[in-house]
């Protein structure tokens, strides 16, 4: 692959991620100060808006797998991002757009309206079906200029490995940027420009990402993808009466003559139905193509939809290293906290998140370059350690994160009380925002760990034309962490102001109890440690039903990379 093929793509990417994390990161700064929400409701909001973008790409993969491809999707989410970031940027230009100034700081402060939340959430739910093009796609976009039918298998695996842990860290860098250089033009330029950065940024990103079109290698989507998965359901409920034929009948409906896969597998024997040949002069055509795919369904098929069954529990214990890394909470302990290094420059408290970013691209390029090789050879494995190891890693990693996060809390908290400051919310402690640092590491290693680890799992478990579906999981686990994590807030902060107690997430944080809050985190993320082993030995060997791609490589020419 040609450099000006990947870097348009990757330039792309790069500019795309500093302009929406750039927002993203100081955001409940933005509802608390300027919209006066309180954190817990500010924390909820922020929640709910990721997991609606954390949602929203899989709908983006079937529409890129099953339709309109990859490369179409991604322009479309560029487009429709940019449109939502200006949305945004509006409701800091437009002074009738948010509530006005408080008369005495944090005192006296009027709420916002309808029309001005309005606004607002019109701008998150844009840029949310933006991020629905860009996410589940930029990653396999990429992946497929890097995986060709021609390099050996061996050849393959080391190089997309290799791909997923390098675009992660490049990643990894753009975010610094956006932690950074972003957070402090908001900080000491304010949001209009802060906002109107980003908004230009996304403008780059998308300039660059056409320019390449011409020289990027381009998958075709396949229209059958979305149906196909639905008609194996509908055909093996219609054949739930029947008695499934042995391996070695000819009763097995499968793609081509020379497929390798040519029975079904035995788990989830029910689905098998699917593909037996009741009636093979109504069922088939005369040139061996089923005559109505609603009655009749290729063994293929069955195994793509078993996959997609398969992961599902693997995925869901994803769920609690999401929670950990959606946090914003700590945003708001650095600014009550001593964030002066030096002493002019005193450190934006959204980008303390920097270090999370810092350690997760240390570590990958440290795994990568120096300890898989000798782990490589020690496990046999040319990943070293397996992809469900580094999943299982992840999980505990989080786990000690939020421990962390808890006791530095502690500490923030009870320093609060002795300098006398428990009922000034306002007031900054007299303790390094430097403390915070462990929890973030922490939390970047698991994301490390855990993130990468699906990325890689779930491109290398389901077949080709389904690789942006596989990536979007990993969103869409993102997703369902929010949803997670913003229901564990409104609990928390309901149940623990009950009989008039004050709520463990009260805006005046060292009257509340944010370590019990953190405890409460550590607690669920032990319980889901056990229960992924759990699906860990349910889901078996990694890669042991995955024998699609190499058939469908070789055999079909539709779905090879078409060059543009």
């Amino acid at each position: 692959m040609s450099t000006k093929e990947s870097n348009g793509g990757e330039a792309n990417e790069v500019l795309e991620k500093v302009a929406s994390y750039g927002l993203h990161a100081n955001m409940i700064i933005y509802l608390t100060g300027t919209y006066h929400m309180t954190p817990a409701t500010a924390a909820t909001v922020l929640l709910i808006w990721g997991a609606i973008s954390n949602s929203m790409p899989i709908m983006g993969a079937f529409l890129a797998d099953s339709w309109l491809g990859k490369f179409r999707v991604i322009a479309l989410g560029c487009f429709v991002s940019l449109i939502g970031m200006v949305l945004l940027w509006l409701t800091a230009m437009i002074p009738g757009a948010h509530p006005p100034a408080c008369k005495i700081a944090y005192v006296d402060c009027e709420s916002p309206t309808s029309s001005q939340l309005a606004l607002l959430f019109m701008a998150y739910g844009v840029m949310s079906i933006g991020s629905g093009g860009i996410r589940p796609c930029s990653l396999a976009f990429g992946a497929d200029q890097f995986n060709r039918p021609t390099s050996g298998k061996s050849q393959n695996v080391r190089t997309l490995q290799t791909f997923f842990n390098w675009y992660y860290a490049s990643l990894g860098l753009s975010l610094v940027t956006a932690l950074t250089v972003i957070i402090y033009i908001q900080d000491h330029a304010g949001w209009r420009v802060g906002f109107g950065v980003p908004a230009a940024l996304m403008v780059c990103s998308t300039t660059l990402f056409l320019l390449g079109s011409a020289v990027y290698i381009k998958v075709k989507g396949d229209k059958s993808i979305l149906s196909g998965l639905v008609q194996v359901i509908v055909v093996s409920v219609k054949n739930r009466e029947i008695i499934l034929p042995s391996n070695s009948s000819d009763a097995w409906f499968h793609k081509t003559k020379g497929s390798k896969l040519t029975v079904p597998t035995k788990n989830l024997r029910f689905l098998n139905k699917a593909c037996v040949i009741r009636h093979p002069e109504k069922d088939l055509n005369p040139d061996g193509t089923a005559s109505n795919p609603w009655n009749l369904c290729t063994v293929e098929q069955v195994e793509v939809l078993k996959a997609v069954v398969r992961v599902l529990p693997i995925w869901s214990t994803g769920i609690m290293p999401a929670v950990v890394i959606s946090q914003s909470f700590p945003v708001l302990q650095a600014k009550t906290m001593d964030r002066h290094i030096g002493p002019n420059f005193e450190v934006p408290a959204a980008s303390f998140i920097v270090f999370s970013i810092i350690t997760l691209t240390l570590w990958v390029a440290i795994y990568d370059r120096l300890l898989v090789p000798p782990l490589s050879r020690l496990t046999g494995r040319v990943r070293g350690f397996s992809l469900k190891q580094r999943l299982g890693i992840g999980v505990m990693l989080s786990c000690v994160a939020t421990a962390a996060a808890a006791i530095t809390e502690r500490a923030r908290r009870t320093e609060a009380i002795n300098e006398g400051l428990a009922e000034d919310s306002q007031a900054i402690v007299n303790m390094s925002a430097m403390w915070l640092v462990p929890q973030y590491c922490l939390t970047g290693l698991a994301e490390a760990f855990s993130i990468i680890g699906q990325i890689e799992f779930y491109y290398m478990e389901f077949p080709k034309t389904m690789k942006s579906i596989g990536v979007s999981l990993v969103a869409l686990g993102l997703g369902a962490g929010n949803l997670v994590a913003s229901f564990i807030v409104v609990l928390v902060n309901k149940m623990s102001k009950t009989d008039g107690d004050v709520s463990w997430l009260d805006k005046n944080l060292n009257k509340g109890h944010y370590d019990y809050y953190y405890w409460t985190l550590t607690i669920l993320g032990v319980a889901n440690v056990f229960y992924f082993l759990v699906c860990s030995q349910i889901y078996g060997e990694e890669g042991q039903n995955n024998f699609w791609d190499e058939e469908t490589e070789m055999n079909s020419g539709s779905e090879l990379p078409v060059i543009a």
